[in-house]
């Protein structure tokens, strides 16, 4: 891993179109993203967008400072932020196949699939698509997230505005502050709404695991998802698997450990058991 570059060096991170309207490409960044040693590519949570993971572009910079650097990039999903006028997805793997028809072009590089909550299942998807068409992923990394077989389902998409706001609140993921002003809820609940009926809606196909190496991270006092029902990522490769847990971490531990994320972006995946008793 590279030394973290001195305070003030970095410019500020930034989101700019890519060639895709699925994609945001994430600054700071390779100045020239064909020579990039890998590309990260993050997926966003349930009512996120790509600015989520502006922060990450900073680390993950600063890591790749003495050596070749990553391209970042974060999926835009429909009917939010600059995409708002068009039409949402309550269909997680039609989010996944909207993003496979993006990632496939940029397969000439290795691809870093990071996802967190919701978009580690988009991510999952995605990754299977990839890996139909031969074009398999470097690295899957499910964040604050359950295996796909232990998805609970639920109702929350059919709450009313209030008990939509009650879990929002639950998840700590949003100023509290933002959580009183309406005109804010008007434009961001629709989303909400239709990103938890993806996630509660969804149900895995069957089919062979990942040959992707996996790692799943986690914080130990997250609401919504436990270490066992992440560690069950395992179930899903066979290229590898890691867990991480983060002490104290809640579902949005992410937020305040940007730094050790970056890590396991820009750092040597998991290898198969296999591999590791080989000569």
């Amino acid at each position: 891993m590279a030394c973290s570059a001195p305070a003030g060096t970095l410019p500020r991170p930034r989101t700019a179109p890519a060639a895709d309207p699925w994609l945001r490409r994430l600054r700071p960044g390779p100045a020239h993203p064909a020579a990039a040693a890998a590309r990260i590519v993050c997926f966003p949570h349930a009512g996120g967008g790509a600015g989520a993971y502006r922060r990450l572009a900073t680390a993950v910079a600063a890591r790749t400072a003495d050596a070749r650097p990553h391209e970042l990039l974060a999926l835009q999903y429909p009917g939010r932020n600059d995409r708002i006028r068009e039409g949402r997805i309550e269909e997680l793997t039609e989010l996944a196949a909207g993003a496979h028809r993006a990632l496939a072009p940029l397969a000439d590089r290795p691809l870093v699939l990071l996802g967190h909550s919701m978009g580690a299942l988009v991510a999952y998807e995605t990754a299977r698509l990839l890996e139909r068409d031969g074009l398999r992923p470097a690295h899957l990394i499910a964040s604050g997230a359950w295996a796909p077989t232990r998805v609970r389902g639920g109702t929350v998409h059919l709450r009313d505005d209030d008990g939509l706001i009650d879990e929002i609140r639950r998840t700590q993921g949003t100023d509290p502050r933002l959580l009183d002003h309406r005109d804010v809820l008007a434009m961001a609940l629709p989303v909400v709404r239709s990103d938890y009926k993806a996630v509660e809606t969804y149900r895995h196909c069957s089919g062979p695991p990942l040959a992707a190496p996996v790692t799943a991270l986690v914080g130990d006092r997250d609401p919504l998802v436990t270490v066992d029902e992440a560690a069950a990522w395992a179930e899903h490769t066979t290229g590898g698997f890691r867990l991480r847990v983060f002490p104290g971490g809640d579902h949005f531990y992410l937020t305040g450990h940007w730094a050790e994320v970056a890590d396991h972006l820009v750092s040597a995946p998991p290898r198969p058991l296999a591999a590791l008793a080989a000569p």
